[in-house]
């Protein structure tokens, strides 16, 4: 498709709709707040986060005909420095990428605005060749050819203020006003942008003896990134407690928020927990981004036999169906996904969770909330009243709270739930530890499934290799060629993009029954379970590390306490 020449944002937005980029309403509310204030379109789509940056992006090339430009499309020394100011640059977010003698191209995160185009033909004499290229691409560009050697991270740390907590005190007011300043905010809404574009699920802000130390863990490991200096580490900590309306004053106690925030045009809610630590508070901020939720039984690793053993234990009409695993092994996503497939218009659903992660459409959501005496036992006794077809409990965690389980199972509920524990026989035991009776366990679990999460390999750069023939045969790999990480542009040299799940899945048997009856050991359930067929964590990774989705070295990782 050739590139339009004079195209209208009018008709663009059109095409937006079209295409179900974005809803008639809010097409209609974001044109007339851009006739209000004067705005383009594109910018208070993106800034309201009717629309993504890459969406948008994505929209534009497709509706113009021009090329996305990726990092290696940029030069190396910048193009016709001479002639265009980088303030201009900057300000429109453009950059020329090569000279072609009678013509100029050019990079442009808003490719429609001619304006822009007109300055730079004006400026260098030449014609314009506009391309299309994602806001991060750009900050990343900007930063290498303009910035003097210095990242757009150090620029915003040099202009925030020169001050920290020994200068503030105890005057609570002059660091609250210190910490509203536009440095500060835009120091705080970078790092939070930087680690939602890098896909990081948490960010760790530490303070240490000398130096403010930020990490974010990326695909389940932690990574360090350039980090502000250790004097702005008060002010960057309580722009953060006043961004999710904590009291700055308390330094002494761990609290708990939440913060709501638009990101590159996209909805992100945060959980942020802070605790006193003997060089200031540590902060750890929990991303949770709405938009990338997935609750695809395929998406997050299931495979089709899998998926069929879990759906079997979660479509009956009463019981106990549990989801094992360490913390961040995605447990309540599971759990997640099974409502989603459960929540039909005949159905009365009831979860109390300790936090609500995720908001699911047409379903009854409750927070813990033990101050109040809001305790999962406490809720589940009200749920009972409210005459619900299925409940989740985000967590058994003392007996009461698995005896009452255990009625509702008895009287008709189906109650979802999550253990921490290393497998899933370990499970059944682990209840009967803590109380509950084993013939009580035989009649109401249906089944019990084990997860833990493993890095998958970017498809751009793994390499596959020979496996040592000894070692295919202790670890009974499947025959053929495994696959190891590499590192490259698209995974930020890491060789690993995304995560995958690996399961177990333990239906309730008779034989399993029995021997739950007979012994109570998890390792002789296991035994059964394994003999009658169930394919283990570690089977199911190996299979995935066959299938070139993942490596060995990261089932083992996964899988070594099991």
């Amino acid at each position: 498709m050739a590139a339009l020449e004079n195209p209208r944002p009018a008709d663009f937005a059109q095409h937006l709709l079209s295409s179900g980029k974005v809803a008639a309403d809010a097409l209609a509310r974001a044109e007339q707040i851009a006739a209000e204030s004067g705005e383009r379109l594109e910018h208070v789509l993106t800034r309201l986060g009717m629309v993504s940056d890459k969406d948008l992006a994505d929209a534009l090339a497709a509706y113009l005909g021009l090329k996305l430009v990726t990092p290696a499309d940029f030069p190396a020394t910048p193009v016709l420095e001479e002639r265009l100011r980088r303030a201009f640059l900057r300000d429109k977010q453009l950059i020329p990428i090569e000279d072609r003698g009678d013509a100029v191209a050019v990079a442009m995160v808003h490719p429609l605005d001619t304006y822009a185009c007109d300055a730079v033909r004006f400026a260098t004499g030449k014609q314009v060749v506009r391309h299309i290229v994602y806001p991060a691409d750009f900050e990343a560009a900007y930063a290498k050819l303009y910035g003097e050697g210095k990242s757009e991270i150090r620029q915003i740390f040099e202009q925030a203020p020169d001050t920290g907590a020994d200068v503030f005190g105890d005057d609570i007011d002059r660091l609250k006003d210190t910490a509203s300043e536009a440095p500060v905010i835009r120091l705080v809404n970078h790092l939070i942008t930087r680690a939602v574009e890098s896909r990081a699920s948490d960010i760790h802000i530490e303070p240490m003896e000398d130096e403010l130390r930020i990490r974010y863990r990326i695909d389940g490991v932690l990574q360090a990134v350039e980090s502000p200096p250790p004097h702005l580490g008060s002010l960057v900590i309580s722009r953060i407690k006043i961004m999710a309306r904590l009291n700055i004053a308390e330094r002494r106690l761990a609290q708990d928020g939440r913060i709501g925030i638009a990101v590159r045009g996209k909805d992100i809610d945060m959980r942020v927990a802070t605790t006193p630590t003997i060089h200031g508070e540590s902060v750890v901020l929990r991303i949770l981004d709405r938009g990338s939720l997935n609750l695809d039984f395929a998406t997050l690793g299931f495979d089709d036999d899998v998926v069929g053993q879990f759906r079997a234990l979660v479509k009956e009409p009463h019981g106990i169906v549990l989801v094992t695993g360490p913390t961040g092994s995605g447990k309540t996503t599971t759990l997640y996904a099974a409502l989603t497939e459960l929540n039909t218009i005949d159905k009365k659903i009831l979860t109390i969770e300790d936090p609500v992660e995720y908001q699911l459409p047409g379903i009854n959501q409750v927070q813990v909330k033990p101050q109040i005496g809001l305790t999962f036992a406490n809720a589940l006794r009200s749920f009972l009243r409210h005459d619900p077809d299925i409940m989740m409990i985000g967590e058994i965690r003392d007996l009461e709270t698995a005896q009452i389980a255990v009625q509702a199972a008895l009287t008709g509920h189906l109650i979802l739930s999550t253990l921490h524990t290393n497998d899933a026989a370990s499970a059944v035991t682990r209840l009967m530890d803590m109380g509950v009776e084993d013939y009580l366990l035989t009649s109401t679990i249906n089944g019990v499934a084990a997860q833990r999460l493993v890095r998958t390999l970017c498809i751009h750069c793994r390499e596959s290799y020979e496996p040592v023939a000894e070692l295919a045969e202790k670890m009974h790999l499947p025959s053929g060629r495994l696959w190891r990480a590499v590192g490259c542009a698209h995974c930020n040299h890491t060789g690993f993009k995304g995560r995958s799940s690996i399961v177990e899945v333990l239906p309730l048997t008779n034989e399993l029954r029995r021997e739950l009856l007979k012994s109570g050991d998890a390792e002789a359930l296991q035994r059964v379970a394994v003999d009658g067929g169930m394919q283990t964590m570690r089977a199911h990774g190996l299979k995935k590390a066959a299938a070139g989705l993942t490596t060995v070295e990261e089932v083992l990782r996964a899988t070594r306490s099991v």
